[in-house]
């Protein structure tokens, strides 16, 4: 195995490693909002703005650890890991939705959303 494949995995492992840390924080956040949602009864509105908030956090956090631990282009690691977050959570949603609604304003501003706080994750480490 020559030095560029051994590069290459490195990244793809650390990579999905982020990712995966990217989904327990995003499960641990989503538990602490149902939580929330069963002891105080809040509203849809506010339980939509919880996901939300619980997504960008989540790519922010991811970005932010892919900038620490790669030195060069760390905005444009949080970048690709918002928009493959993204891409992961679409794929899971259409699992279990069986569609996912290609054409709608939640689904681009949750898209700029995720790729835009993983790449200031990325801009701030």
């Amino acid at each position: 195995m020559d030095d560029a494949s051994k590069n290459h995995g490195t990244i793809v492992f650390a990579f999905a490693k982020l990712l995966l840390a990217s989904y327990l924080i995003t499960g641990v956040l989503l538990l602490i909002l149902s939580l929330l949602l069963y002891r105080y009864h809040i509203s849809e509105r506010i339980v939509n703005i919880g996901i939300t908030l619980t997504y960008c956090l989540s790519t922010f956090l991811t970005g932010f650890l892919a900038g620490k631990s790669r030195k060069k282009r760390k905005f444009l690691w949080g970048l690709v890991l918002g928009a493959a977050y993204f891409v992961i959570l679409c794929l899971i949603s259409f699992t279990v939705k069986g569609s996912v609604k290609l054409i709608c304003g939640d689904f681009l501003s949750t898209f700029i959303l995720c790729m835009g706080s993983g790449m200031l994750g990325g801009m701030i480490s």
